[in-house]
């Protein structure tokens, strides 16, 4: 278990430093460099917009790495995700800028993100359900909740190559070629992880499923006909998530140096250090999950949400490092409270034979309601002057549906922690008891 849970942290990791680092830079350089015939501001929307793209090819990405996954096996998934999105990511770093092949520039931009998103959608599906169906019941929300700690892990590398950049180039520098480092870096740690991926075996429940031919033959369709209604609850409850972590480590940056006139290195400072207190307690939230419950532990993140969206606000707009870390980092303990446990919660939620289409789709879909539009509407909402208070009252009401969503799930965990089969998924039109 534990150099499975390894390798897929290691593949994940190296997944998301590949989205992650394109978040950054828009936030940070693509806005003037692939936009410059618009203002600032407009820049800034236009460069969210092809970050919005990748999130957009999530579910597409589900919709078809998630069916192989189910026909096929989990580890054949792990390997085709992981080098798509970084050969994807390698070429963005190659794309040349507006004023050298003009408005060709932003098209492959946004070409190149579709792929991104495409990759990933897959990816996450393939490695939590590989760990989470070798990993014994009683823990079976920890060790699926280590491969959770791969998007903070990947954050942490995207940002602090664009940080040691930030801090050591010149400006010019900087938007000239630095920028497009930690792209070129994506191809080593995407050959780093193919060899660890090719490592792996494949999954009991799987290999049981096939053994007695029960696979699906068409898990995406079966997924449609009979799970719709707890594909669209799933997404609803993960939207919140998304949507708080992108506030945090994607519009705070564009708002904090361009709005507040903060440094850069300050402002990738502060949420590179609330993103590594939320890799550090993913574990023990994961854990929490194991012995109070999946349900119980998403219903308390979107309560922390509501009750920490607009102190977090209130923070970020004193433009003081210390406070703008305390802010970050209240909302993300209330975010890794729902996202340590949804390893273990989806696949639980969904039978063997299409768990891995279901569980991404779900998962991919609350990015889309929560993770990709949050850039923009946030950029909208924080246009005029004094506080962005608009962007907490839309953490709030995104918090209050992901909680509405998640009171209609079923506990998948007993309190106590004891083994238990699996429950019966839900049926569309059946309500949770």
């Amino acid at each position: 278990m534990a150099r499975l849970a390894a390798a897929s942290l290691a593949g994940t990791a190296i997944e998301f430093y590949d989205f992650f680092v394109y978040g950054t830079a828009a936030a940070l350089v693509l806005g003037p460099l692939f936009f410059p015939t618009v203002s600032p501001l407009a820049g800034t929307f236009a460069a969210f917009g092809t970050f919005a793209v990748g999130f957009l090819s999530r579910p597409l990405g589900s919709a078809l790495f998630g069916p192989l996954g189910d026909r096929y096996g989990r580890r054949p998934v792990l390997v085709f995700s992981l080098l798509l999105t970084g050969v994807a990511t390698v070429a963005v770093g190659f794309v040349p800028t507006y004023d050298s092949i003009g408005a060709a520039a932003p098209v492959l931009l946004l070409t190149l993100r579709f792929l991104q998103g495409l990759g990933l959608g897959g990816e996450w599906g393939g490695a939590v359900l590989l760990t989470a169906e070798h990993a014994p019941e009683r823990r079976r929300g920890l060790w699926a909740g280590i491969p959770q700690i791969g998007p903070s892990v990947g954050f942490l590398l995207a940002n602090g190559v664009m940080l040691a950049l930030s801090a050591t180039l010149s400006e010019a520098d900087f938007r000239s070629w630095g920028w497009r480092v930690p792209f070129w870096a994506a191809a080593v740690l995407v050959a780093t992880g193919l060899l660890l991926r090719a490592q792996l075996i494949e999954s009991p429940q799987f290999r049981e499923l096939a053994e007695r031919g029960e696979r699906a033959a068409a898990p995406l369709a079966e997924v449609v006909r009979g799970h719709w209604r707890l594909v669209l609850l799933t997404a609803g409850g993960l939207a919140v998530g998304y949507a708080v972590f992108y506030t945090v480590t994607t519009w705070s940056l564009a708002y904090g140096t361009e709005r507040l006139g903060v440094d850069r290195t300050v402002m990738l400072g502060c949420v590179m250090a609330a993103v590594a207190a939320l890799g550090a307690v993913t574990p023990l939230a994961a854990h929490l999950g194991d012995r109070f419950g999946r349900r119980s532990m998403c219903l308390a993140g979107c309560a922390g949400t509501v009750l920490w969206t607009f102190p977090m606000v209130a923070l970020l707009g004193t433009g003081r490092a210390p406070l703008m870390f305390l802010g970050f980092l209240g909302a993300l303990l209330a975010f890794v409270a729902m996202f340590a446990v949804t390893a273990a919660y989806l696949p639980e939620l969904y039978e063997p034979r299409v768990r891995c289409t279901g569980a991404a789709v779900g998962y991919n879909l609350g990015g889309v309601l929560g993770g990709g539009l949050t850039p923009l509407v946030a950029t909208a909402l924080s246009r005029g002057d004094g506080p962005p208070w608009g962007v907490a009252a839309y953490l709030t009401g995104i918090a209050l549906l992901s909680l509405g969503c998640f009171a209609l799930l079923p506990e998948t965990r007993p309190a106590d922690g004891t083994d238990r089969p699996l429950p019966r998924p839900m049926e569309a039109g059946e309500a949770a008891v």
